[in-house]
C-alpha cells in the first residue's frame, strides 16, 4: 500500500465530509430562520443531490483527461472558492440575502463535489492491492461513519453555540485543511512530476491492454500491485503515446457500455440500486416519525437512534477491518450475508416497540451493513481495469443519486399512506429481494473473483 498518499486521501475526505455536514446544518438553519419556510430549507439537500447527479453524468469527460488527484484538487479548490463567495454574500447582505445567489453557490459546490466520490473510489485500488484493498476500503468506511456520527452530533451544538455564520467559518477552515491534504496526494500510476505541473493523465485505456488483462468479455481486472501496474501501463519513466481523440458522446457512454458488457457489474449495480431504494428510511424525517409514532418518545430519541446507528457502523467497520484476511477470499458470501443480516434486523426494528431494544437493534446493524458495503465496493473495484474504473464509478454515482431521489419520494408516499412501520418492513423486503437476486446471479458475481483474490499479492 502507498501509505502516505492513502493517509492524505483519508485526511482530505474526512475534512471535506466534516465541512459538508457543518455547512449544510448551518445553511439549513439560516435559511429556515430567515425565510420561515420548510420548502426553502428542503431546497438545500435537493439542490445538492440534483447537482451531484448531473456532475456524475458529466464526470467521465473530466476523468478521461486528468489525473485523479488533480480532479480532487480542482474540486476542493472550486468548492472553497464558491464557499468564500457564499460567505462573502451572507456577510454583506446581512439579514436580507439574495436567495438565488445562495442556492446557486450551493448547486455549484455540489456539482464539483460530484466528482470526488468516483475519483476517490477509483484512486483507492491504485494505492492498495490484494488484501490491502479491502483493508483500505474498511478504513474509508470507518472514517466516513465516524465523521457522520461526530458531525451530525456536534454540528447542532456548534450552530446553537456559535450561530450559523460562525459555524460556516469553521466549515471554511475545514475546507482549507482538506485542500492542503489533497495537494499532497500522488497517483502511483502517473509520472513523478506533480499533477499541478502535468495534470493530464498518462494511464492508457484498458482497451490497449485487453489481451493481457481481460478475464471476461467486456470485463477486465489487474492483479498486479500498483508499482508493477505502472510499468505495464506506460513504463516507469516514459510518456504514454497520444491517444486518438474521442467524441464527447462516446466518452460519456463508455462507463455505461462497460457496465452493460459485464454480467458481474450489472448484477452488483442492480443489487446496489434495489438495496438503496430502501436506504432512505434512515433519513431524519422517517427516524423522527418512528420515534414519535411507534416508540412514543420525544425528539431526543431521534438523536439516540442516529447515534446508535453510526456507532454500530463504526464498530462494524472495525470488526471488518480486523477480519480482512478471512473476508477477502469470501467477498461474495460476506456481501450476501451482510445484506441478509441487515434486512432481517430492519424488519425486527420495524416490529419492535421497546425503546431500549430499538437502540440495541440499530447498534447490531452496523456489522452486517459494513460487511455488505465494504465487500460490494471491493468487488466493484476488482471488476474493471484501473483506467476504466473511474468511468464505471461515475455511471454508478449517477444511478445512485437518481435512485436515492426516487427512494425519497417513494418512501415518503409509503410513510404517509401505509404508515411508518410498513415503511421499514418494505425497506427490509427490498434488501432481502436484493439478496435473493444475488443468490440467483452468484455465478456471474463470482466469475473470476476467486482467482483474482488468490492472485493478488498481499502487502506486509
Amino acid at each position: 500500500m502507498h501509505k502516505r498518499s492513502f493517509t492524505y486521501l483519508l485526511g482530505t475526505q474526512t475534512m471535506s465530509n466534516a465541512a459538508d455536514i457543518l455547512y449544510i446544518m448551518a445553511l439549513v438553519s439560516l435559511v429556515f430562520h430567515e425565510t420561515d419556510s420548510i420548502f426553502s430549507s428542503v431546497l438545500v439537500p435537493l439542490l445538492r443531490m440534483g447537482a451531484q447527479m448531473i456532475s456524475g453524468f458529466l464526470a467521465p469527460l473530466i476523468l478521461a483527461r486528468f489525473q485523479l488527484p488533480f480532479i480532487l484538487f480542482v474540486s476542493q479548490l472550486g468548492q472553497l472558492a464558491f464557499f468564500a463567495v457564499l460567505l462573502g454574500h451572507l456577510w454583506l447582505a446581512g439579514t436580507e440575502p439574495i436567495w438565488v445567489i445562495v442556492f446557486t453557490m450551493v448547486a455549484a459546490m455540489s456539482f464539483l463535489d460530484g466528482w470526488t466520490t468516483p475519483a476517490r473510489n477509483a484512486l483507492i485500488p491504485r494505492l492498495a492491492s490484494g488484501e490491502e484493498l479491502m483493508r483500505a476500503n474498511s478504513f474509508v468506511s470507518v472514517s466516513d461513519q465516524t465523521v457522520q456520527l461526530a458531525g451530525w452530533g456536534l454540528s447542532g451544538v456548534l450552530v446553537a453555540m456559535l450561530g450559523s455564520e460562525k459555524t460556516l467559518l469553521v466549515a471554511g477552515g475545514l475546507y482549507m485543511i482538506a485542500l492542503m491534504f489533497t495537494s499532497l496526494i500522488r497517483d502511483p500510476l502517473e509520472g513523478k512530476a506533480h499533477y499541478l505541473l502535468q495534470p493530464a493523465t498518462r494511464v492508457r485505456s484498458g482497451e490497449d491492454l485487453a489481451s493481457e488483462a481481460v478475464s471476461e468479455s467486456g470485463q477486465g481486472h489487474y492483479d498486479l500491485p500498483p508499482v508493477q501496474l505502472e510499468e505495464m501501463l506506460h513504463g516507469p519513466e516514459s510518456e504514454s503515446p497520444a491517444l486518438p481523440p474521442k467524441r464527447k458522446k462516446e466518452i460519456l457512454r463508455e462507463g455505461w457500455s462497460l457496465i452493460g458488457a459485464s454480467r458481474r457489474l450489472k448484477a452488483l449495480i442492480f443489487m446496489d440500486m434495489i438495496d438503496l431504494l430502501g436506504g432512505s428510511v434512515w433519513v431524519g424525517a422517517f427516524t423522527l416519525a418512528f420515534a414519535q409514532q411507534v416508540l412514543h418518545k420525544s425528539e431526543a430519541w431521534w438523536g439516540y437512534i442516529n447515534a446508535a446507528y453510526f456507532a454500530g457502523a463504526i464498530g462494524g467497520g472495525i470488526v471488518v477491518l480486523a477480519c480482512v484476511k478471512h473476508l477477502q477470499p469470501r467477498l461474495l458470501p460476506a456481501m450476501l450475508a451482510g445484506m441478509a443480516g441487515y434486512g432481517l434486523l430492519t424488519a425486527w426494528y420495524a416490529l419492535n416497540t421497546l425503546p431500549p431494544l430499538t437502540l440495541l437493534i440499530v447498534l447490531l446493524m452496523g456489522l452486517p451493513a459494513e460487511m455488505s458495503v465494504v465487500s460490494r465496493r471491493t468487488m466493484m473495484q476488482m471488476s474493471v481495469s484501473v483506467h476504466d474504473l473511474p468511468k464505471v464509478l461515475s455511471a454508478q454515482a449517477t444511478l445512485t443519486s437518481l435512485t436515492f431521489c426516487i427512494s425519497l419520494l417513494l418512501m415518503g408516499w409509503i410513510a404517509d399512506h401505509l404508515g411508518i412501520v410498513n415503511l421499514y418492513l418494505f425497506s427490509s423486503l427490498l434488501t432481502l429481494i436484493a439478496v435473493i437476486y444475488g443468490i440467483f446471479t452468484r455465478r456471474a458475481l463470482d466469475m473470476s473473483l476467486t482467482a483474482a483474490v488468490a492472485a493478488a499479492p498481499s502487502s506486509k
